[in-house]
């Protein structure tokens, strides 16, 4: 899902059918928000997040259809810029906790539905 918001957000793309693979529901509501944030403001995302999720909770365990996860994710390299490639000085790249949600779709698949991400520090 976060490589796919780095892509989208390179060009600010609040409707790029690729995040809408990896997330819905909540979680996609949040993405497309901020990245049509973003493309109002003239803001560009240059770079990608780096992160290494481990999975903290199934539901039911066993056969899962809900999966608990939660994350270290480094957002150094991943920064906002002014479409003239001016830095936006919204907030420093960091070490950020995050958590998330993942569901089991209909169709097999497995998407973000909610998240949430920590200030920078916060792991």
């Amino acid at each position: 899902m976060w490589r796919a918001m780095a892509k989208a957000g390179e060009t600010a793309d609040w409707q790029s059918p690729e995040v809408a693979k990896y997330a819905t529901g909540d979680a996609l509501g949040v993405i497309n928000r901020s990245l049509y944030t973003d493309h109002l403001n003239g803001v560009v995302s240059k770079g990608a997040p780096v992160s290494s999720p481990k999975v903290t909770e199934e539901k039911p365990p066993g056969k899962p259809t809900t999966i608990m996860i939660s994350d270290c994710g480094d957002s150094t390299n991943w920064l906002k810029y002014k479409k003239d490639g001016s830095p936006f000085t919204d907030s420093p790249g960091g070490h950020r906790a995050i958590t998330a949600e993942i569901k089991k779709q209909a169709d097999g698949s497995w998407k973000v539905t909610r998240f949430a991400v920590e200030g920078v520090g916060t792991c």
